[in-house]
C-alpha cells in the first residue's frame, strides 16, 4: 500500500518526526484526522510488535494525563484481583496476534526467519506484551481498541464514563 505525501506529512507532524514503518492509516476521525497508524513488523530489519499506534493527539495526552494519575497500577489491580479479566486479556492478545499475522507477507515472513526472528512475534500481543495479563501502556492498548474492541480499551471508555457522569453532578 502506498501513502500519500499528504497522510504522510499530516502523520509526521501528528507524531512529531517521520513514522518508520508506517503501511497505513487504521482510523480516521470523523473530520478526516489520522487517528490511529498501522505499523510493519518488520522495522529496519528488527521485529516491531507493536501493529497500532496512537497519533491522536488529543487523546494521546488524554491518556498521557490518565497514565501519570496512576491509572494503570489501578487498572492492574483490577485484572491481578479478576482471572475473568486476565482470561479477556488473553483472548485480547491471541485476537491481536492472529490480525497482525494476516498482514505479514510471505517475503517479511520469510526475511523474519532468515533474520532469526521467525519466532519472535508468536507470542507478543497488544503493545508486544508477553505476560498477557500486564497492561504496560494505556496508548497501545487504546490504539488497538479502536481497531478491534478489547478488555482494557473498555475499561478506559468507562472511566472516561464515570469520570465525566461524576464531573457533571458537581
Amino acid at each position: 500500500m502506498t501513502i500519500s505525501a499528504e497522510v504522510l506529512d499530516r502523520v509526521t507532524y501528528l507524531l512529531g518526526r517521520e513514522p518508520r514503518g508506517l503501511e497505513a492509516v487504521a482510523v480516521v476521525a470523523a473530520n478526516g484526522e489520522p487517528m490511529v497508524i498501522r505499523v510493519a513488523s518488520l522495522v529496519d530489519d528488527k521485529p516491531f510488535p507493536t501493529l497500532f499506534w496512537l497519533v491522536d493527539s488529543d487523546l494521546s495526552y488524554r491518556i498521557d494525563q490518565a497514565e501519570a494519575g496512576g491509572l494503570i497500577r489501578q487498572f492492574q489491580r483490577r485484572v491481578d484481583a479478576s482471572p475473568e479479566l486476565q482470561g479477556q486479556m488473553r483472548l485480547d492478545h491471541q485476537a491481536h496476534i492472529a490480525l497482525r499475522a494476516s498482514y505479514l507477507s510471505a517475503a517479511t515472513l520469510l526475511r523474519l526467519d532468515a533474520l532469526g526472528f521467525g519466532e519472535v512475534l508468536h507470542d507478543k500481543g497488544i503493545g508486544g506484551i508477553a505476560d498477557y495479563s500486564w497492561i504496560r501502556c494505556l496508548h497501545t492498548w487504546y490504539a488497538a481498541h479502536l481497531v478491534v474492541p478489547n478488555t482494557i480499551g473498555a475499561m478506559l471508555d468507562n472511566w472516561w464514563d464515570e469520570n465525566a457522569r461524576t464531573a457533571g453532578m458537581r
